[in-house]
């Protein structure tokens, strides 16, 4: 699975952070970051959460 982010999409609501805080964190501006490269299988679950949790559809998923 691929992921990736749009910051200048991101609105800063912290959801991906919270459910997934091994995957996404965010800057001193609120904008996500990306912590991992890679997303393994173990987190699959979690970047789907994040990125349906989304407001501002800034977290993409492409298999």
């Amino acid at each position: 699975m691929e992921v990736t982010v749009s910051k200048p999409a991101c609105v800063g609501a912290g959801q991906c952070a919270l459910v997934a805080e091994d995957l996404f964190d965010q800057d001193d501006d609120g904008i996500v970051i990306m912590l991992k490269s890679e997303i393994g299988p173990a987190d699959e679950a979690a970047a789907r959460r994040a990125a349906a949790l989304c407001p501002s559809h800034a977290i993409k998923l492409a298999e």
